[in-house]
């Protein structure tokens, strides 16, 4: 039996995800397989709002927005599963954070993550970053599944 595998555009993201502009940090799902993995990118450019100010002169992409675009993107492995529908994802945890190259304006950042586990509210999930195939970014993500409102 094939998996059925999903593409999830901008718009669709925003159907998705509550995080709007500066804080939408993934600009397409290219591969979804929901309850599995989901794979996907983030352009950045000079104007997002955090190159301004880290660092004026020497702009770098935060480490901890690095982070966040690879939990948005995690968002998409449970999203699409109807058991989920009425859920908000939330960070609960990070853990074995590794950062390993520079992300500047004018880098794609191509993300994956994989789900490890799900028990009850609570998941798991391993994510990676890469810049032009290089490793940017590695970590250990835990999500809470809350209902919304």
């Amino acid at each position: 039996m094939s998996e059925e595998t999903l593409q999830f555009d901008i718009l669709q993201l925003m159907e998705m995800l509550p995080h709007r502009y500066p804080f939408l940090l993934v600009d397409r799902i290219t591969e979804c397989v929901p309850g599995k993995y989901c794979k996907g990118y983030k352009n950045l450019t000079f104007n997002e709002l955090f190159f301004q100010g880290h660092f004026p002169n020497n702009p770098i992409m935060p480490g901890v927005l690095q982070l966040e675009a690879m939990a948005q993107l995690g968002a998409g492995i449970l999203m699409p599963l109807p058991e989920y529908a009425n859920k908000l994802v939330l960070y609960a945890g990070v853990d074995s954070a590794r950062f390993k190259r520079v992300v500047r304006p004018g880098d794609r950042l191509d993300m994956e993550t994989e789900l490890i586990k799900v028990k009850g509210p609570i998941v798991k999930a391993h994510a990676k970053a890469f810049v032009d195939g290089k490793l940017a970014c590695e970590a250990d993500l835990m999500f809470s599944m809350v209902d919304k409102k």
